[in-house]
């Protein structure tokens, strides 16, 4: 059985049915991702790396234009549900849908600092230092055992699910820029969606143009 931590530290529905998508990408910085072994062992990460997509405007988006295919469909599905995809031929990535049904934006999440199951993790990514066993999407699906048989998976439930983490995370230590491997999508590559725990070592990539994000400032469209 899973620690009753797991069902009073999720977060709720409401959480990922807001319209504003790229303030949940910022909130989900120092959350807990929990992806739970068939045993129950607890496997997880505070994410420290995000990046928001908001279709169907958004070129960058996977449902832009309103594009539905079998594998976009999750998209359109209600906030909380995991959306897992396959790319390169080689790596699962994990998204987490926002909004209500039928508006498909999503979060990636781009980084994880491991909490816990860490030696399965080193098992799962041997012969790699800490700092690189979930720091980046495909990374830290391999970490976690992530793959597309959660794609589709409810958040409020118990095959992967995502936690309120201990630690504040203050405006200023978030910092944002323009996210990665998109130069495809035009004007809409620049957007500053992405965002990061300033300083963490487990960011993917930290460099790059950032800036700081003041207290209760609405972000850029």
């Amino acid at each position: 059985m899973l620690p009753a931590r797991a069902n009073t530290r999720k977060l709720p529905r409401e959480f990922y049915t807001r319209a504003d998508v790229l303030a949940v990408a910022r909130q989900l910085l120092g959350q807990i991702l929990v992806v739970p072994t068939k045993n129950g062992d607890r496997v997880s990460g505070m994410i420290v790396e995000t990046e928001a997509y908001r279709g169907p405007e958004d070129r960058a988006s996977h449902a832009y234009g309103g594009r539905r295919t079998r594998r976009t469909e999750t998209m359109y599905r209600k906030g909380g549900t995991a959306y897992v995809y396959f790319v390169y031929g080689m790596y699962h990535q994990f998204n987490v849908v926002t909004c209500i049904p039928e508006i498909p934006h999503a979060v990636l999440i781009r980084a994880l600092e491991p909490v816990e199951g860490i030696e399965l993790m080193r098992a799962r990514r041997p012969s790699r230092s800490d700092v690189n066993l979930a720091n980046g999407p495909g990374k830290l699906s391999i970490a976690l055992a992530i793959d597309r048989s959660l794609d589709g998976a409810d958040l409020l439930e118990d095959r992967v699910w995502i936690e309120r983490g201990d630690r504040q995370v203050s405006a200023s230590s978030i910092a944002r820029g323009p996210r990665i491997g998109i130069a495809y999508a035009g004007q809409w590559a620049e957007k500053p969606w992405r965002f990061w725990l300033r300083n963490n070592p487990f960011v993917s990539r930290p460099e790059g143009v950032s800036r700081s994000l003041k207290p209760h400032r609405q972000a850029d469209g």
